[in-house]
């Protein structure tokens, strides 16, 4: 356990450079006590780490130290080509740069891990879209990433669900991949807001540069973007009895409110469920629950009962009135 916790410190102060002993208490999850002991060890073994006085002091390396070591385990080697994403890396431009990267990866790799490794690039893939849909049509997405990795101001053309579409001139702070979809979280104004890159029709890249906000974080950023989105998108609750076999698809068209739905629901005496399921609104729910047919009945609210009951009223006059025509 040390021997890791000396590696990681070792790693810590090359990739950072100047790092306190709170700092790299917080960072190892240890006490800064254990950090003195640990510093000590590390230059009795001959790593040449310093530390400077003062209220801008800390641990650093010798300039231009390196460590050799390679410090990756099996394991470790072995995930590094499971998050390769090849395809997103292609989307962003970065398919060569990639393959190098993991060519070189591999080949500084000792024997044992390397075989590992490869392993697992042969026997696991990665691919982001769900099924019955491909990634999205990113035509501008290089140019985006590029201004997001040089902090340069972008200019947009952008198509809302609205009629019209829209200009917007955006400080860009970073991309997330999200199903198979890209999305730009960047600055307009005095909010950040997020613009899903498919749907960009135009982009301009100025000259001028920005600074980015210094307590953004990207990976906290959308987790709260993500919760809110959720509870914007759902604004109201239906009343279904759902057959017993019907729960897989029911649980395909509902996803991950489906299970909240189920693990609250009432089994009755005849084997059905009822249920109180999340909605968007009641012309989305009525063609998500028209799909599971008569395994479904709505009890609530009852204009999503009638519009169910048109529905089918609909469906048996086209079928059972006249044979097929064309």
């Amino acid at each position: 356990m040390r021997a890791s916790r000396l590696l990681s410190l070792l790693l810590l102060l090359q990739t950072r450079g100047r790092m306190t002993a709170p700092e790299l208490s917080a960072e190892l999850e240890v006490s800064v006590r254990t950090v003195y002991r640990d510093v000590e060890a590390l230059s009795a073994a001959g790593v040449p780490v310093y530390a400077d006085r003062g209220p801008a002091g800390g641990y650093r390396l010798l300039d231009g130290y390196r460590t050799k070591l390679n410090g990756l385990s099996r394991e470790e080697a072995s995930s590094l080509f499971l998050a390769g994403l090849p395809g997103p890396a292609a989307e962003l431009g970065l398919a060569e740069v990639a393959a190098t990267a993991e060519l070189k990866l591999l080949a500084a790799l000792p024997p044992e891990p390397r075989s590992h490794a490869a392993r697992m690039r042969e026997r696991f893939h990665l691919d982001v879209p769900g099924w019955y849909r491909a990634g999205d049509d990113v035509p501008f997405l290089a140019e985006v990433s590029g201004a997001v990795w040089d902090q340069r101001v972008l200019r947009l053309r952008y198509r809302r669900w609205g009629p019209q579409d829209v200009e917007r001139t955006v400080h860009p702070y970073g991309l997330v991949l999200k199903g198979g979809s890209w999305y730009l979280a960047a600055a307009c104004g005095e909010s950040v807001r997020t613009y899903r890159v498919s749907r960009i029709i135009d982009v301009e890249v100025l000259d001028e540069r920005f600074d980015r906000q210094e307590d953004f974080d990207l990976v906290a950023f959308w987790r709260e973007f993500s919760a809110e989105f959720a509870a914007r998108m759902y604004t109201a609750d239906a009343v279904v009895r759902l057959a017993p076999d019907a729960v897989g698809l029911f649980r395909y068209t509902f996803g991950d409110v489906a299970e909240d739905a189920l693990r609250e629901g009432v089994p009755g005496d005849d084997g059905w469920t009822r249920l109180t399921l999340p909605i968007e609104s009641l012309r989305h729910a009525r063609w998500q629950l028209l799909r599971l047919g008569a395994l479904v009945e709505v009890l609530e609210p009852s204009e999503l009962r009638d519009m169910m009951a048109e529905a089918a009223a609909d469906l048996s006059a086209m079928y059972g009135s006249r044979p097929a025509t064309g």
